[in-house]
């Protein structure tokens, strides 16, 4: 769970906006939601549900792309086993694929094989001197910033959502 901003401070009030959101999703087979004033765009796969959310004056198909590319990025590392046991066998990868597509709120990829390709570079931990021109201009170019902000990453198990 990662959140960019301060709309929900305390863990207390993130708790309760969590639970809202899944009392108003989890039963629909839509893909994105208003809620509170936010746009909330989400997805679901056997255990998990996913959820990027942002502000109602944000682009709702950058959300959703930022969401797929999530999604998609996941499903390569894992192999197309994007599933909770995979998922907690993998959260470094997880986490370093959303630091590459999220920097603060503000989108840097929405390309899958971009992100899969710099989180394998991140991941084998190969000192700069170590590393090919090449390896070093693919983790050091600078992406095209998108001015979406994304207020929040979710991801739940089923297992674990509230009843």
């Amino acid at each position: 769970l990662e959140y960019y901003d301060d709309t929900y401070p305390t863990v207390k009030e993130q708790k309760a906006f969590e639970k809202n959101i899944f009392n108003k999703t989890h039963r629909t087979d839509s893909e994105i939601a208003l809620l509170e004033g936010l746009t909330v765009v989400y997805k679901s796969n056997i255990d998990l549900y996913f959820y990027v959310i942002g502000s109602s004056h944000e682009n709702e198909l950058m959300l959703m792309a930022v969401l797929n590319c999530l999604f998609d990025s996941l499903s390569q590392m894992l192999r197309k086993n994007v599933e909770k046991r995979a998922l907690l066998e993998n959260m470094e990868g997880l986490f370093l694929a959303v630091d590459e597509i999220v920097d603060g709120g503000v989108i840097l990829e929405s390309d899958p094989q971009q992100v899969v390709h710099r989180v394998a570079l991140r991941g084998d931990d190969v000192p700069l001197t170590e590393q090919t021109v090449t390896q070093v201009r693919a983790v050091s170019a600078l992406p095209s910033v998108t001015p979406v902000a994304i207020m929040a990453f979710m991801f739940y198990s089923s297992s674990e959502i509230y009843p």
